[in-house]
């Protein structure tokens, strides 16, 4: 029996979302500069020809691979960001579940900043503008702060790029096998970062 369209057009954004998750964590781990198509088709265990079937070339699975990080964050962070009224809840559960991401292993969040430099200018005009929601998220988040008396003497967009290049960075060196879990390290990225971003009392505890 021949599956129907719906089934079919599931697999094959599954092996899609495969390809850019394993491409991604080759990129993210090699550099892009040093990472084949030979090397992601060897990955995925299949040949360049198949490999071709869901890409155009190495800089298309690029551009794609940023889309598809892109849309992950705004699906799973930005999305359920917008249903929390309290600013300061919605910056903690916002530097959670991007650090959660992160830390899922799967490198294309990260490596939208990484690589963005090899993308074609039109390309990293687009990547640009969804990443600059993602950073506009956040600094209404900091801004409703700082209107509600909260936030330090600082700068709402150094702070917002601050914030995204700590999450970013925690693929550099988290290990899913090390002494905290990825949890408990989101937790941890939640306080550094909040420690830095709220005004604390005489006794050191934040104003909330």
């Amino acid at each position: 029996m021949a599956q129907k369209p719906e089934r079919q057009s599931e697999q094959t954004d599954r092996r899609t979302a495969e390809v850019f998750r394993t491409a991604a964590k080759i990129i993210l781990r090699k550099g892009y500069d040093a990472t084949s198509v030979s090397d992601i088709a060897d990955a995925l265990g299949i040949t360049k020809a198949g490999l071709y079937h869901y890409i155009r070339g190495k800089t298309d699975l690029l551009y794609e691979i940023m889309k598809y990080g892109l849309r992950e964050l705004d699906r799973e962070v930005m999305v359920p960001a917008t249903k929390i009224e309290n600013p300061e809840e919605r910056l903690r559960f916002m530097i959670s579940t991007h650090a959660r991401l992160v830390t899922r292993g799967d490198g294309a969040v990260t490596i939208l900043v990484d690589e963005a430099r090899a993308l074609s200018a039109a390309q990293f005009r687009a990547v640009t503008r969804l990443k600059r929601a993602y950073l506009e998220a956040l600094r209404d988040a900091l801004e409703a702060l700082r209107k509600q008396g909260k936030l330090r003497d600082i700068d709402t967009t150094v702070a917002a790029f601050g914030v995204i290049a700590m999450v970013n960075w925690l693929s550099r060196w988290y290990q899913p096998d090390g002494k905290l879990t990825a949890a408990e390290i989101a937790d941890q990225i939640v306080d550094i970062a909040l420690f830095g971003l709220l005004k604390r009392s005489r006794r050191g505890i934040a104003l909330v």
